[in-house]
């Protein structure tokens, strides 16, 4: 069946999904999305462009490639993106906390256990067979998304450079920065003027919800007030200024965690610390939730709340700030041919971390028959990814029970 495109968010009308739509659909995600950022985003992808329609192809991959520019979280920047693009600034805040929050209790839940029993619940079973199904989700989102962003022959020799570059260890925003800036060169002499380009984002919205940026802020900072005490700021403030400030994947996340928690602050032992990472990492939802067990440890659950609350404010305020511009950037010849850029070396960070994940779950003949199984039931049946996931996750189980491990 044809893609029917459906209405780019730049001529969107506010309120077109219900905040009841937008909460139930990341609420979801978050309780299934297991497999880190591409899984998340690959999973976004399926709901939003594919069974939904609220986003073209070309909008996607467009706000996929903003939230690589900004610090923080990329599959919730994406999500919150899309909650903005669909029913504006509330849309915006539901679809952000709907995604964080049900990953936020699981990783608490897990975070009490820790404490009161020394040790983290055993989930090998879920994750040794849900891996294997999201390398496969993974992959078909990565073809689908390829086939849009892969304009023309330059665009896909971009890529290709990027995929190189970056497993040849090159810094992702080098290679961002890189992949913009060539994308324009076939376009420079017949694109507008830098001035023309700054006086077109400079413009104002003309299908802006009504709330600024402003409340954005002011609602966030309002739920902190109400959650904490005078004591729980300085945990509030080292948690904000990672989430304003991290690039990257988990492992940044621990460099950044452990200069402030452990070496600095001492609030955290060096074990304690790398268990707060791994079950961001084997949780469903953001790996950001590292900062919501370790939270727990050193105050328990308001320290959970407010590392949470820290940790992921910073993304909602750049996407309130960025994501107007991203549909004005597409108008600008010059800024869109960047976009592009942006959007194809998006895709090859994807691939290349897709390659990573490939070999750390496909280990033996059991996940070879499970990923494969996956890709042909996604490839010809189109079947939601969340009944993959789940039945991933009981194979795993089965499996890891039969074996006696």
């Amino acid at each position: 069946m044809a893609f029917r495109s459906a209405v780019p968010p730049s001529n969107a009308e506010p309120n077109r999904t219900s905040l009841a739509e937008l909460a139930a659909l990341f609420a979801k995600l978050g309780t299934i999305a297991f497999g880190g950022p591409a899984a998340h985003i690959a999973m976004l992808e399926d709901e939003v462009v594919v069974r939904r329609r609220w986003l073209t192809r070309e909008a996607f991959t467009d706000y996929l490639g903003a939230t690589n520019l900004i610090p923080g979280p990329n599959s919730t920047e994406l999500a919150i993106h899309i909650g903005h693009a669909r029913a504006g600034w509330p849309g915006l805040i539901v679809a952000g906390v709907s995604f964080i929050m049900p990953a936020a209790c699981i990783v608490t839940a897990m975070a009490w256990a820790y404490v009161r029993f020394g040790a983290l619940p055993a989930v090998a079973g879920v994750l040794y067979g849900v891996k294997p199904v999201v390398i496969a989700v993974v992959l078909q989102a990565l073809w689908r998304l390829g086939k849009t962003a892969m304009k023309n022959t330059w665009l896909i020799m971009l890529g290709g450079v990027a995929v190189i570059a970056v497993a040849m260890g090159v810094n992702e925003l080098v290679v961002l920065a890189a992949g913009g800036l060539l994308a324009t060169a076939p376009h420079r002499r017949r694109a507008p003027s830098a001035r023309a380009t700054l006086m077109l984002l400079a413009r104002p919205a003309t299908a802006t919800p009504t709330r600024s940026v402003g409340a954005v802020v002011a609602s966030g900072v309002g739920a902190a007030g109400t959650a904490t005490t005078a004591a729980l700021w300085p945990l509030f403030g080292v948690f904000l200024k990672i989430g304003a400030v991290l690039f990257g994947s988990g492992y940044v996340l621990l460099a950044f965690m452990r200069a402030d928690l452990v070496e600095r602050l001492h609030w955290l032992t060096e074990r304690q610390l790398l268990d707060a990472v791994a079950v961001g990492q084997i949780t469903p939802g953001p790996v950001f939730t590292a900062a919501t067990f370790a939270g727990y440890l050193i105050a328990g659950g308001s320290g959970a709340m407010v590392a949470t609350l820290g940790i992921f404010l910073p993304a909602f305020v750049f996407v309130a700030i960025s994501g107007p511009l991203v549909p004005r950037l597409r108008r600008s010849a010059i800024a869109g041919s960047f976009l592009d850029g942006v959007n194809v070396v998006s895709l090859a960070l994807m691939a290349v971390v897709t390659w990573q994940l490939t070999r750390a779950a496909v280990v033996d003949p059991t996940t070879v028959v499970i990923a494969a199984a996956s890709g042909l039931v996604l490839f010809r049946f189109r079947l939601n990814s969340a009944w993959l996931v789940l039945g991933g996750a009981a194979i795993g189980m089965v499996a890891r029970f039969a074996s006696g491990s």
